[in-house]
């Protein structure tokens, strides 16, 4: 009888024990699985669960927030999930936070990853919908994958006969041709060269022109000094008095030897006489040569000063106002 007693106590206790062991277990998963404690709910919608189920766990920046509590389909397109949060992550989820699946390692479960986002915003309240972020799963990334590997296939395909075709060019025999490449290097060094020539040259002329502009030379004082102007203008007003005084001593000049010829030819006078010597004929006649040469000299002279630099201009305005006159002239007439 006492062996029984002490075995009723051993089983007893056995069975106690287990009760206890039972109950702190069911503790224990339903803390993890916010079965106890304080908690309220948030929603999310989605357009694909991607395995999601109830029961899954949610996370908050990677730390267990609490559990998919309710997957409700309210129409073809749009999955609506209830969550079950832990209260004491309440004050750190705001209204902007974005709900997106994810997955437990790298083949794990499916979870809930609740993300915050920056800027202000109010702390979510019992029953606010979170907004979603729809992620591809696994069947679509496979099937990019495929379509990628597709792509770089035909792309191979094209790039190998593209490079069979170069290969077979005329463009890389040239390019192999050891000639041509000491030729296209002599003919950039020629390049070179003269670029460097005409830049030297460009410099010069800068110099040069810059020279002129503060007025050192020749050139430059000439175009610089305004003294010079005056002086062209009254070597242009001697000209014209010059000019004149031509035409006039021509003019004289042929009414003299007209008058000459007539009295050697027709007068009976101490200058006929004179003239008919013989002596003083060859004088006479030697002198009017040389006031041939000298008129002949004079009008080269001033043929010069007509295409000279200086007087060009002077000279076409005398043209330009002599035709202007007869112009006057002829419409007076």
């Amino acid at each position: 009888m006492a062996n029984e007693k002490i075995n009723s106590v051993k089983l007893g206790a056995f069975v106690l024990a287990g009760l206890i062991l039972m109950i702190l277990a069911l503790f224990i998963i339903g803390k993890n699985k916010n079965l106890f404690g304080n908690e309220f709910q948030l929603k999310a919608k989605f357009s694909n669960l991607n395995g999601l189920t109830t029961g899954n766990n949610v996370l908050f920046s990677g730390f267990q927030a609490g559990t998919v509590k309710d997957i409700a389909l309210l129409n073809d397109s749009t999955i609506e999930v209830t969550m079950q949060i832990n209260d004491k992550v309440k004050d750190f989820i705001g209204k902007n936070a974005l709900a997106s699946i994810g997955t437990e390692g790298l083949m794990g479960n499916k979870v809930i990853n609740i993300s915050p986002m920056t800027g202000k915003s109010t702390k979510v309240e019992e029953g606010d919908v979170l907004q979603a972020k729809n992620m591809a799963n696994m069947d679509e990334i496979i099937d990019k994958l495929s379509q990628t590997n597709n792509n770089v296939a035909t792309i191979s395909e094209v790039l190998k006969g593209t490079v069979m075709k170069v290969h077979s060019s005329a463009i890389l025999k040239l390019i192999d041709d050891e000639t041509i490449g000491e030729s296209l290097k002599a003919s950039l060094l020629n390049i070179y060269t003269t670029t460097k020539y005409a830049q030297d040259l460009s410099l010069d002329l800068n110099h040069v022109v810059k020279d002129i502009r503060n007025g050192k030379g020749a050139a430059g004082f000439l175009l610089t000094d305004t003294s010079i102007s005056a002086d062209l203008k009254n070597a242009v007003q001697q000209t014209k008095m010059a000019t004149t005084n031509a035409n006039a001593m021509s003019l004289e000049l042929n009414a003299i030897v007209k008058s000459m010829n007539y009295d050697l030819n027709h007068g009976d006078n101490t200058v006929n006489t004179i003239l008919k010597d013989s002596v003083m004929a060859r004088n006479v006649r030697q002198t009017m040569d040389n006031l041939q040469k000298g008129t002949d000299g004079f009008n080269q002279n001033m043929e010069a000063l007509k295409h000279n630099f200086f007087f060009r201009g002077f000279f076409k305005a005398q043209e330009r106002q002599k035709k202007k006159e007869e112009k006057l002239s002829g419409q007076q007439r």
